[in-house]
């Protein structure tokens, strides 16, 4: 435990003798006291448990491993060209295996495949995805070799898609191997261009294609274009998720909001394909504003913790970051030819707590799924979580749809506080679920991007993390190799 967790713990004591008085009490008693309670039908990552959260960390079950960091590696193959076509070693930070329907990692052609977004560690504005692939047995982070971008810059200018040809960068999202043995990507379209033709600054737009990969010889993966490229979600009419238009309509970024429509996640249930994604509430769904500090939902815990709660964020520094934080997982259902189905209301919310859940991930496992999520301090309004805080939050549930349960009582899966700038820090932690057994491997990326001169964002090293039903933890002295997916023998 680090000093800084030590002192967090001390400020939270008072916070903590208010979570007693809801011990034994439910959101069914708040319910009682006042007809502002409405919790529209799923789950919130509450004020109550978050603040459960911030005397947790520190303990080993929950913190993320330490590395050394004179044995982190560049990932070798990681090359690019700069705007002027110069040869660099590109960041890489964000990535995803292309996974089974069911979330296992795919074996394709006796390879590991992993998406990235990678680009130019001086432009903070590169951003675009490629394609990296081992041999499986070979876990070494000298063992990835890199098949390059996935589109060409002149791809997304596809004639009759509204969205595409607007297109800035590359964000995350991930990919599914198909029945067919086709590789299908899903991936954020982002746009930061002024409004042109209805988008905007931070427009971002579910979207997907299939990449047609090939193998030239025994050792070579190679991409040989995309086909079926199109948008699939670009948030609706804002009353189930917030669109690119209520942002600009709050006055874009110098408002204070923050859009988020992104990181699409696939899976598949009972023949059903959907994608979970990170989102904003909609009108109809508890949409920022004041108005929600006085809803109960968003407090949880008992009628007297959410009274004194509320007065304390009505006088808190934060108040205004609270008022418009409404971030939500949602879900959509698919068309098998992966076009929109149906808009279905959002899996988890954290309205007042934080505008930005990223990274949503959801998968089976021994007969229940089990939904994450990634999220910064920085961005949160909870006493006693700070800015250098980076967590994993997780949730279980007998349905892909909900209602879920935060897991270890208060959703606290990951926790990490280093400084940005130590060469060992990591973010966009993602759980990936193995062949047999209770583990999964837990991926991320390691290292700020354009820090340091010799140093590059790379694969972190992976590590295990057990699941048993409604609680988990980090499994002690369990390290692998940089960007190791699987443990399978």
């Amino acid at each position: 435990m680090t000093i800084q967790s030590t002192l967090k713990k001390a400020t939270v004591s008072v916070a903590a003798a208010a979570i007693l008085l809801g011990v034994g009490a439910t959101q069914t008693y708040a319910k009682q006291q006042t007809s502002d309670y409405n919790d529209y039908g799923f789950t919130h990552i509450t004020r109550y448990d978050m603040l459960k959260v911030a005397q947790q960390q520190g303990s080993s079950k929950y913190e993320v491993p330490a590395f050394d960091a004179s044995t982190i590696k560049n990932i070798a193959s990681a090359k690019g060209f700069d705007k002027a076509g110069n040869p660099i070693d590109l960041d890489v930070w964000d990535s995803w295996p292309l996974q089974n329907a069911d979330g296992r990692t795919a074996n394709y052609h006796g390879y590991h495949i992993v998406f990235a977004l990678a680009g130019d560690p001086k432009d903070g504005n590169d951003t675009t995805i490629y394609l990296f692939y081992q041999k499986i047995g070979d876990n070494s982070i000298d063992s990835w070799k890199n098949a390059g971008r996935v589109f060409k810059d002149n791809d997304h200018n596809i004639p009759n898609d509204p969205y595409l040809k607007h297109q800035t960068q590359e964000w995350s999202g991930s990919a599914t191997l198909t029945k067919d043995g086709k590789v299908r990507l899903f991936y954020t379209d982002f746009s930061g261009a002024p409004e042109v033709g209805g988008t905007g600054d931070s427009n971002q737009v579910l979207t997907t294609a299939q990449i047609n990969v090939s193998e030239p010889d025994q050792s070579t993966l190679k991409i040989d274009g995309v086909e079926d490229y199109k948008s699939i979600f670009d948030g609706g009419d804002g009353t189930i998720y917030q669109n690119i238009k209520q942002f600009h309509d709050e006055g874009l970024f110098a408002s204070g909001d923050n859009h988020t429509l992104r990181d699409p996640h696939y899976v598949e249930d009972n023949g059903h394909k959907y994608l979970v994604f990170e989102s904003n509430t909609g009108t109809e769904t508890g949409y920022q504003g004041d108005d929600q500090f006085y809803n109960p939902a968003y407090y949880g815990g008992s009628y007297e913790f959410y009274k004194i709660e509320q007065q304390k964020l009505l006088s808190s520094p934060k108040k205004d970051l609270a008022s418009l934080a409404n971030g939500s997982l949602g879900i959509i259902e698919l068309n098998n030819d992966y076009t929109l189905k149906k808009v279905l209301p959002p899996l988890i919310a954290s309205n007042t707590v934080t505008d930005e859940i990223e990274r949503a991930n959801v998968f089976k496992l021994n007969g229940k799924w089990y939904l994450f999520t990634d999220s910064r301090g920085s961005k949160m309004t909870i006493d006693g979580i700070s800015d250098k805080d980076i967590y994993m939050l997780g949730f279980v549930s007998d349905s892909l749809t909900g209602p879920y349960k935060p897991l270890n009582k208060s959703g606290l899966v990951l926790h990490l506080d280093l400084n940005p700038a130590d060469l060992t820090f990591t973010y966009s932690h993602f759980a990936v679920p193995q062949e047999k057994g209770n583990k999964v491997v837990i991926t991320s990326y390691m290292t700020n991007r354009g820090f340091f001169a010799d140093h590059k964002s790379t694969f972190a090293p992976s590590f295990l993390l057990s699941i048993n039903g409604s609680n988990t933890k980090v499994v002690k002295d369990s390290n692998l190799e940089q960007g190791q997916l699987t443990i399978d023998r």
